[in-house]
């Protein structure tokens, strides 16, 4: 109990620093490229004494006496830059050697920002010197493609634990990533790993009330709703009575991380900065930070709306995890619990379909609870329907015909098929989403468009690899041999999903 003490107010320290005028006046003083780097200092001291001693000082301070004062008080992170000798130009090697430069061992306890873990786990890379929930799920496919289904029980070990610690599993673990989720993969996981257990159902048991909670998360407030109170948090009550979710902030503040990027856009604006920032947030919590589903104007970030949009994929994902909540009770003969999700599920299927499916275009849109209608963005978030089968055969039919024809570019799936200046728009790609498409495609017995997606996919990274020695967190899927552009900062290198579904996708063509 000690050490769950300790970081728990370690993280109340963390995020009393982030309100403090110190952080506020580095933040805004463009010391930094990156807002991260600050937000992931460690103190030397006390916090309450650096504190003090600004106090003291703070007034009319050049930039160069704040670098100092920085300097005295503070360890900088260091940019998790890829080095290895002797690189290979056998691009599995390459991977191979990539793991152990991404792995972490357990955590000491330090102050600062960082959640301590208790095991081992895989950063994605770059400025992404901590875990992250959703990206783990696709690392996770290329760590057991290795041999290492070690490190995805710890990894699976350690969201369950920050589970336990504070009621959720937070974007990472960083204090200031505890107002929010990612998109919930933590029974794919399980799922993942339950072949790998010498006793399947002790280890199903040891954690189906994590998966509970999980669920409990995302559906808290839902029993409050009403027709006249029909939004709390993350759940919507449907114009139908049926209760979908949609991705939510539990902070209306500046991200800590990108601190001065959300302050300028906001005084830009002439919105409320509350609601601004909430949008803002949420939409860090889908993962997709930022794509034009989640703008009024596909070309103005200002204009983001995230908490209004109810998503087709979180959404189809909440599905998967009550489908897979009916089926973990059923093999553990909890039949009354069991047949209570699979309602759940099939009701979720109905208003899935319901709101978010459109006849005229044959394609799955998120669906805006403020205008009552269909998002006009076509996104593969559209292919998650297919992934958790949610979907009937004709429906699957004519999302892949829409792959095909819009969608399918030299390199792969874009995001979106709208050009933007966000990262999760065309012409980027990105692994997660080539993975939910090509399963999702499989299923529904579309192979030869899922093989072939996967092979351009193959095609872009083993073409960026020769060209440059690295692997990346996203891709040019219109224009295999240029940087991925857009967002708040420069593509990162390492990475950890696109290791993973670049492996797996190996050994599914191998295979086929």
């Amino acid at each position: 109990m000690e050490q769950i003490y300790d970081s728990t107010n370690q993280a109340r320290q963390s995020l009393m620093f982030f309100e403090s005028d110190l952080f506020k006046t580095v933040q805004i003083s463009h010391i930094f490229t990156d807002s991260k780097t600050f937000a992931d200092a460690i103190p030397r001291i006390a916090m309450n004494d650096i504190l003090n001693e600004f106090n003291k000082i703070s007034s009319n301070l050049s930039k160069a006496e704040l670098l100092q004062f920085i300097a005295n008080y503070f360890e900088l992170p260091e940019y998790q830059s890829i080095v290895i000798n002797n690189p290979s130009a056998d691009i599995d090697k390459y991977i191979d050697t990539l793991w152990g430069k991404l792995e972490k061992a357990a955590d000491k306890q330090i102050p600062g920002s960082l959640l301590p873990l208790n095991g081992k786990y895989i950063v994605p890379g770059g400025r992404f010197r901590e875990i992250y929930y959703w990206d783990s799920y696709f690392t996770a496919l290329g760590l057991i493609e290795a041999n290492k289904v070690d490190i995805v029980e710890s990894m699976f070990t350690n969201f369950v634990d920050l589970q336990k610690r504070y009621g959720c599993i937070p974007n990472g673990n960083r204090s200031y990533y505890l107002s929010r989720s990612q998109p919930p993969i933590l029974g794919l996981m399980l799922e993942l790993l339950l072949p790998f257990q010498n006793n399947s159902k002790l280890f199903l048991a040891q954690h189906l009330q994590a998966i509970e909670t999980e669920y409990q998360f995302w559906m808290q407030g839902n029993e409050s709703l009403s027709a006249d109170n029909s939004e709390f948090k993350r759940v919507v009550k449907m114009p139908n009575g049926c209760i979908l979710n949609r991705y939510w902030d539990d902070s209306t503040s500046p991200r800590p991380e990108s601190y001065r990027e959300d302050m300028e856009l906001m005084n830009s604006l002439h919105a409320n900065q509350d609601t601004f920032f909430r949008h803002i947030r949420a939409a860090c919590e889908s993962g997709w930070d930022f794509s034009s589903r989640w703008l009024s104007d596909i070309n103005s970030l200002a204009s983001i709306n995230t908490t209004n949009i109810v998503p087709v994929d979180l959404n189809c994902l909440l599905y998967k995890l009550e489908k897979l909540l009916s089926e973990y009770h059923s093999s553990l003969n909890n039949v009354l619990k069991s047949n209570h999700y699979e309602h759940l599920a099939e009701t979720r299927k109905t208003a899935i379909n319901q709101y978010m499916w459109c006849p005229e275009q044959q394609f799955f849109f998120d669906y805006n609870i403020k205008s009552h209608n269909m998002s006009s963005v076509k996104s593969l978030a559209a292919t998650l329907p297919l992934y958790v089968q949610l979907a009937s055969q004709l429906q699957a039919d004519s999302v892949s015909n829409i792959l095909k024809n819009e969608f399918l570019k030299v390199g792969g799936l874009v995001t979106t098929v709208n050009s933007t200046e966000q990262q999760w728009d065309a012409p980027n790609g990105w692994a997660p989403l080539q993975w939910f498409a090509t399963q999702g495609l499989s299923t529904y017995h579309h192979n030869s468009l899922a093989n072939d997606i996967k092979q351009r996919w193959i095609s872009t990274i083993e073409t960026y690899f020769t060209q440059t020695g690295k692997l990346m967190e996203k891709y040019n899927v219109c224009q295999q041999t240029q940087k991925a552009e857009g967002g708040e900062y420069d593509v990162q290198e390492g990475f950890g999903w696109t290791n993973g579904v670049y492996l797996a996708f190996k050994k599914q063509l191998k295979a086929k």
